[in-house]
């Protein structure tokens, strides 16, 4: 199993971890400390040596920031962990914050006072500038959380292995050559590159130092001859054959050689750790990592890829399903139905990896966005109830997501009227065409209009990127309220609305989308239009489907889709999933 499921923190863990920390800020004279849960690379997902923020609250969530004062924790969480962080913290010594609700720099002025110190390598200046807004003074410090942690885990040794371009679609020396260029012309003579997937993507290599997500924690610098500078460990890379292009260096030579750089030097504000930036002494250039938006673009290879692997986990999802819907419920936990759907996915012969721990959650627990199960945790399922599982693979192909919520017996009449308003939104989301320069933002609306006219909605974005072969949460592409970046063809996204009661139930759909350039409408104006190509072929439980709160267009579509499931899948399948898709599959 790729997945374990014990607890890797516990509430009352808590409370002598933060005294430890305040007696430290008090030997070194200052008056608050800032833990974030992003590591030097501004990574959603950190090596356990850098779960710091886990450590010292409890809070597991992919995102998030704890300030400590003197008399008080604030532990900022955004909607997706808003339950979360109550069952994780000890909320005697800290005190949850809805973030961004509640800036850090506004709670900052009113609790705080004197000198706030902050790690500079796990902080942008971004992120700095925004706190600055407090009034108090910041100062820059070694990290107070590791000089506390006394057994604190290794840094990640795994392998580094090469992508090759038969699925990358793109020589690496090609890829720094056109990039290159794009410097050049901006008048650059190179740009530092700190984000990980980055680094993979443009010198066709992937890691094993994240769980989950196959890339190497790296730093480069791209220069404007097509050059690359790489720092890594060299014993990571002893059986890689890199081309003439790409020098290799210790990382601890990195902050020497970014201070030797000359002209003007792309960095990108938004995710440089400010210690990098602070060393530079070339002229700064503000500007996007120059391999972000090329990465969310795919190639037509990396597009090819990403279809085999969907087609290939959709038989693995299949197989699950109709084998959950042999069980007793009863007869199943969360963590056994977890196990089965990996088991399934591991049968492909072709599973790398899960793309993100799986998140399988019965009945309340659904109401838990990023629900992880444990020994602890773990409960039956149990009829009456909806059943929510989110999952991935990590394939060399391309990476999945996809999210179902199952109806065990006869679901509540809410749960269903919720269900049907959320995948109205998820229709709406994949039928529409829009002009060449939407954006995320202009777009999000659709998936929660059905919600909002009944009064409800979600704390989360509907939809985030995806990598191929890497991270299964890429940017900068999404569809989010706050996303101002327009969609472009290639672009592979998750379409996820849902609807969450606590103490009650979750819903969540989930299918991957493509962007595509839209075929022109008779009548149309002459301008460009997108729209998406579903890569997601697994049925959608009908038993929770409201036929009657659905348009002509809406049945139309879910027939449609469920027609397409069989027939990707005809012949793919066992005999007993063959069944269970015929009766799944029913025209509403």
């Amino acid at each position: 199993m790729f997945q374990t499921f014990e607890s890797s923190t516990s509430p009352e863990q808590g409370p002598p971890r933060l005294a430890a920390l305040r007696a430290k800020m008090a030997e070194v004279g200052v008056n608050g400390f800032i833990v974030p849960r992003a590591d030097a690379w501004q990574g959603e997902y950190v090596a356990p040596c850098d779960e710091r923020l886990a450590w010292l609250t409890g809070f597991t969530g992919s995102a998030g920031y704890c300030i400590v004062l003197a008399d008080k924790a604030g532990v900022f969480v955004d909607g997706r962990y808003r339950v979360q962080v109550k069952e994780q913290v000890s909320t005697d010594v800290f005190t949850p914050v809805d973030w961004p609700e509640v800036s850090l720099s506004a709670w900052l002025a009113e609790h705080g006072s004197g000198k706030v110190a902050y790690d500079p390598w796990l902080h942008s200046p971004k992120q700095i500038e925004a706190l600055a807004a407090s009034g108090l003074e910041l100062v820059a410090t070694e990290n107070l959380v590791d000089a506390i942690w006394e057994d604190r885990p290794a840094r990640p040794e795994g392998r580094v292995f090469a992508h090759p371009v038969e699925l990358a679609g793109e020589a690496s020396a090609d890829k720094a050559a056109r990039l290159g260029k794009v410097l050049a012309e901006a008048g650059e003579s190179a740009a530092i590159l700190t984000l990980p997937d980055s680094i993979c993507w443009l010198l066709n290599i992937r890691g094993s130092d994240i769980p989950r997500i196959p890339i190497v924690q790296s730093l480069a610098i791209l220069r404007a001859d097509g050059r690359v500078d790489l720092f890594v460990e060299a014993d990571k890379v002893v059986d890689l054959i890199f081309g003439t292009g790409v020098s290799i260096h210790p990382p601890e030579a990195f902050i020497f050689v970014v201070a030797g750089l000359e002209g003007r030097v792309r960095l990108d504000p938004a995710s440089c750790p400010l210690a990098v930036v602070e060393a530079l002494t070339a002229t700064v250039s503000h500007g996007a990592d120059p391999c972000v938006l090329p990465k969310a673009t795919k190639n037509e290879v990396e597009l090819q890829g990403a279809r085999a692997a969907h087609a290939r986990d959709a038989v693995a999802m299949v197989e699950f399903l109709a084998w959950l819907d042999e069980q007793k419920p009863e007869d199943v936990t969360e963590i056994s139905a977890a196990q089965a759907l990996e088991g399934f996915r591991r049968a492909t012969n072709a599973l790398q990896d899960i793309s993100f721990e799986t998140i399988s959650s019965a009945g309340a627990h659904g109401a838990v966005v990023h629900y992880r199960v444990t020994e602890e945790t773990n409960r039956s399922l149990k009829s009456g109830e909806l059943y929510l599982v989110d999952s991935g693979g990590q394939y060399v192909d391309g990476t999945t997501d996809i999210t179902r919520t199952v109806a065990l017996g006869e679901p509540p009449s809410d749960a269903k009227a919720a269900f049907t308003r959320v995948l109205q939104g998820m229709i709406a989301l994949s039928r529409i065409r829009f002009p060449k320069g939407v954006a995320g933002s202009h777009i999000d609306t659709l998936a929660r209009a059905p919600l909002w006219m009944a009064g409800q909605d979600y704390d989360h974005g509907t939809g985030h990127g995806v990598g191929s072969y890497l991270s299964v949460h890429e940017g900068p592409a999404r569809i989010s309220r706050v996303s101002d970046l327009p969609l472009e063809p290639g672009m592979i996204l998750s379409n996820e609305p849902g609807y969450y009661k606590e103490g009650a139930f979750g819903i969540r759909i989930e299918n991957l989308i493509v962007v595509e350039e839209a075929q022109p409408l008779p009548g149309g104006d002459a301008r460009d239009f997108m729209s998406f190509e579903t890569l997601t072929y697994v049925p959608i439980d009908r038993r929770l489907i409201v036929p009657g709160m659905l348009s002509r267009e809406e049945r139309a579509w879910i027939d449609a889709y469920h027609m397409e499931c069989v027939r990707r899948l005809e012949g793919q399948i066992s005999p007993r999933a063959e069944a269970w898709i015929g009766q799944a599959t029913l025209s509403l």
